[in-house]
């Protein structure tokens, strides 16, 4: 039957109702099929990427404690090289005055 001679027999409203029930009944049906396990993929990926993007915090994390501490070394060394050459020019000094 064609659909003009179902609009003839039930009336417009009816084949409406049925066409868009059918339409709901296969939107419903790609939803769970199709896009409801590619969603739970798309999930697991997500929770992926965040615990790579956390781990990857933490080693930054990590690395600047590092530089800081090597930075904090360096300004030590620095400091007591300063202090020995002051040492020393004192003893050139007093070498020299006597």
């Amino acid at each position: 039957m064609d659909i003009a001679a179902l609009i003839n027999e039930y009336g417009f409203p009816v084949v409406a109702v049925v066409g868009l029930g059918y339409f709901i009944y296969y939107v419903w049906n790609f939803m769970n099929q199709e896009i409801k396990p590619a969603l739970g993929d798309m999930h697991m990926a997500l929770i992926r990427c965040i615990d790579q993007m956390r781990m990857l915090d933490q080693d930054q994390i990590r690395l600047q404690q590092k530089v800081n501490v090597v930075l904090e070394y360096r300004a030590t060394q620095k400091l007591l090289a300063d202090a020995m050459e002051k040492e020393e020019f004192k003893k050139m000094k007093k070498a020299g005055d006597e």
